[in-house]
C-alpha cells in the first residue's frame, strides 16, 4: 500500500519501500506512527516513500528497504505466531543483506529465540535478535530514557510484563538512566545484531528520536543507491518534544 499524500512531486532521490508487519495485529500505543515518521521524514531527505503492509496470508514482499514491526498484547502474538514462520526464512536473508529494521514490543520478542508466557506457553520467535523473553505478572510500565553510543539519548515509554535477557549474539541498544528497560535488573533496554534495532520504546519512538529514523533511512538508501545525501532538516520541534518527554516523571 502506498499513500500518496506522502509522496513528493517528484521522485528527487528515488524510492525507498517501507514495509510494516502485522499493522492488524500488532499496532499498540502509537506504533503505527513509527511507519508515518520514517516516510515523512524520508519525504524531507527527498525520497519517494512507500509504504507497504504484510498481514497474517499476504504475499511477502521482498523487494523492501525498511522493515518496521510494532508492539501487541499476547493475544495479537497468538494471532501471528502461525504465520511467522512463513516469512522468517525472507527475513532472515533481508536481514543478513542488511536490510535496516526496527522492532517494538511484542514483534521485538518474537524477532527474539523466543517468548515465554505466564501461562506457560512458549512462541518460537524469527531468532534474529539473540534475546529470549519471559513472561511475568510484573509490568514494567512509565516513561524510559536509554543512553545509547550511537544514538545518544533514546526517549519513549514502556509498558510490558515480559522479561527480555540479551545474549553474545547481539547487544543491548543502550542503557538504562530511567525505567525499567529489558527486565528491570541489568539496566540494558533493547538489542541489536548488525542493522536490526529490537526495544521495548513506544510512544511513538520514532517522531521523538530522529536519529534513529535517520539510521534506518541512511542505511536504506545506501543499500539502494550507493550513497545517502541527507535533506537540511530542522528539528526544532523534535528536539522540544524529547526536552518534554525527558522531563516527565517516571
Amino acid at each position: 500500500m502506498s499513500l500518496p499524500a506522502f509522496r513528493v512531486s517528484e521522485p528527487v532521490k528515488g524510492e525507498l519501500r517501507i514495509l510494516q508487519l502485522y499493522p492488524e495485529a500488532m499496532n499498540i500505543y502509537g506504533d503505527w506512527g513509527n511507519t508515518l515518521a520514517v516516510a515523512r521524514r524520508a519525504s524531507w531527505h527527498g525520497y519517494t516513500p512507500v509504504i507497504l503492509e504484510y498481514n497474517v496470508g499476504d504475499e511477502f514482499p521482498e523487494d523492501v528497504d525498511i522493515i518496521l514491526g510494532g508492539g501487541g498484547q499476547d493475544s495479537g502474538q497468538v494471532k501471528i505466531i502461525d504465520d511467522l514462520p512463513t516469512i522468517a526464512p525472507a527475513l532472515t536473508r533481508l536481514a543478513s543483506e542488511g536490510v535496516p529494521m526496527l522492532v517494538i514490543c511484542g514483534m521485538y520478542q518474537l524477532f527474539g529465540h523466543e517468548f515465554t508466557t505466564v501461562g506457560g506457553s512458549t512462541l518460537t520467535g524469527v531468532g534474529i535478535l539473540d534475546v529470549r523473553t519471559q513472561g511475568s505478572e510484573t509490568r514494567l510500565i512509565g516513561n524510559i530514557v536509554t543512553e545509547s553510543e550511537e544514538f545518544g539519548t533514546i526517549v519513549g515509554y514502556e509498558n510490558h510484563s515480559g522479561k527480555t535477557v540479551v545474549g553474545p549474539g547481539s547487544t543491548p541498544l543502550g542503557q538504562v538512566t530511567l525505567g525499567a528497560g529489558n527486565n528491570g535488573d541489568d539496566s540494558s533496554e533493547g538489542a541489536r545484531t548488525g542493522n536490526v534495532i529490537g526495544t521495548y520504546l513506544h510512544g511513538s519512538l520514532l517522531p521523538k528520536n530522529p536519529a534513529i529514523a535517520d539510521f534506518l533511512i541512511r542505511t536504506a538508501a545506501e543499500r539502494r543507491y550507493g550513497s545517502f545525501e541527507p535533506g537540511a532538516l530542522d528539528d526544532s520541534l523534535e528536539q522540544q518534544a524529547r526536552r518534554s518527554a525527558q522531563s516527565r516523571p517516571r
